[in-house]
């Protein structure tokens, strides 16, 4: 299935945001389950992506479910939920908050993984029927700060094809 894709420009004057596209994908992932996910990104913080503080996504979150979500947080919930997440990074000094507080989490019941390559430059996430590319790290400038190009395709063929060079580039680990 492929449908028209969105291109935000975002930048911290403008109202346009990519974290509620974000969260709506990978919500809706949380909520369909199974399937695969990469994160690729040069540079990653853990950003706050879910505002639950009203209670809205108790539903989803688990039985005690947080009043905020981060980035690490929603990832590590799609692992356990059975879906297969791959996070690949830099081995930077900016990025080691965000993996050491990821994988410090990591338990036999999540199948999550981290890379690290020196040489990452690409932005990227991707689930088995949507994708987004653009300009834009998944830090909190990228989000909210600087001036970013992201591209959101809810297209099947294209988000299977990134899945395949992701995982030949980087192994099935």
């Amino acid at each position: 299935m492929s449908m028209p894709s969105r291109t935000l420009r975002t930048n911290a004057r403008s109202a346009l945001r990519a974290d509620s596209l974000i969260r709506t994908a990978l919500l809706a992932q949380l909520a369909t389950g199974g399937g695969e996910v990469w994160l690729v990104s040069a540079w990653i913080s853990d950003v706050d992506l879910v505002d639950n503080g009203d209670g809205s996504f108790d539903y989803l979150l688990g039985e005690d479910p947080p009043e905020r979500c981060r980035l690490s947080d929603v990832l590590l919930l799609l692992a356990r939920a059975g879906t297969r997440v791959r996070v690949v990074t830099r081995p930077d000094a900016a990025n080691e908050a965000f993996v050491q507080r990821l994988l410090a989490r990591v338990d036999a019941a999540c199948d999550l993984r981290v890379v690290e390559d020196r040489d990452v430059h690409e932005k990227c996430l991707v689930g088995p029927e949507w994708i987004f590319q653009g300009s834009m790290n998944f830090t909190r400038n990228g989000l909210a700060r600087n001036k970013e190009q992201i591209t959101y395709s809810v297209d099947q063929r294209s988000a299977a094809q990134a899945l395949v060079e992701f995982q030949h580039e980087w192994g099935q680990v």
